[in-house]
């Protein structure tokens, strides 16, 4: 049987709710009933359809490598002047110019 850190009891409204507590306000919650009647409610991480693929492979793991370099790399100034030269000269005009 799992570890219980705190029991409380709780009555339903008429209107079928309980309150949980500040602690839980603007909480995501699953909502489990079992066999046996009881109820089990587990806070959770809702995550929006169009990021689902950040929790796929490939693309977990390369998020994760990115995040270390991130945490393990010191900030360094970046002179922009050749970057922005470079592709200029890819692109085959003038800084600041469109054709």
């Amino acid at each position: 049987m799992p570890v219980v850190s705190g029991a409380e009891i709780k009555v339903v409204g008429k209107s079928g709710q309980i309150s949980l507590g500040k602690t839980y306000a603007g909480k995501a919650l699953r909502l489990e009933r079992r066999e046996d009647g009881s109820i089990l409610l587990t806070t959770v991480a809702m995550v929006p359809e169009s990021q689902l693929w950040t929790l796929e492979a490939p693309h977990r793991s390369r998020i994760e490598r990115g995040l270390s370099w991130a945490a393990e790399t010191r900030p360094a100034e970046t002179d922009v002047a050749p970057l922005l030269r470079s592709r200029a000269r890819r692109r085959g005009h003038s800084r600041g110019g469109r054709r």
